[in-house]
């Protein structure tokens, strides 16, 4: 009984710690262009020591690649691919026969949108995304963004 109580002690305190464990933040914006174009930018800051994947990937990479997905909106278009903007970083290890494209620092996703009309709407979706160190990746999360268009 003992070593059970002593158990649920270290879980409640581990269990949190990893929950939190988040080494990249996210920012939202849209820019205005003209009156129907905007640029949606998602923004991720990433800790030191942490890499974020790019969403397009090597052959023989084993990485999550980052995904975002914008929900459907009769109001707007998306105009083009995401474009990614950052220091990207080609990692390989001959040892594994493993390869991947990375972020480090910051990197801004960003989408072209039309609107169909002069109006206001919220562009909403989610990113889903795989965080590591040289030690270890964290489990896939997914965040949502809700970011409005004026």
């Amino acid at each position: 009984m003992k070593k059970f109580f002593l158990f649920l002690i270290v879980a409640a305190f581990a269990i949190p710690s990893m929950a939190q464990l988040n080494p990249i933040s996210w920012s939202y914006t849209s820019i205005k262009k003209n009156e129907k174009e905007y640029e949606i930018k998602l923004t991720a800051t990433i800790q030191d020591r942490w890499h974020l994947y790019s969403q397009s990937q090597p052959d023989d990479a084993i990485a999550i690649p980052t995904s975002i997905k914008f929900n459907p909106n009769p109001l707007f278009i998306t105009d083009g691919k995401i474009k990614e903007d950052g220091k990207l970083e080609k990692f390989s290890d001959k040892s594994l026969g493993v390869s991947a494209n990375q972020y480090t620092g910051t990197v801004v996703f960003t989408q072209k949108i039309k609107l169909k009309a002069k109006v206001k709407t919220n562009v909403t979706g989610s990113i889903e995304y795989q965080t590591c160190d040289d030690k270890k990746c964290l489990p896939p999360k997914t965040v949502n963004f809700s970011i409005a268009v004026r």
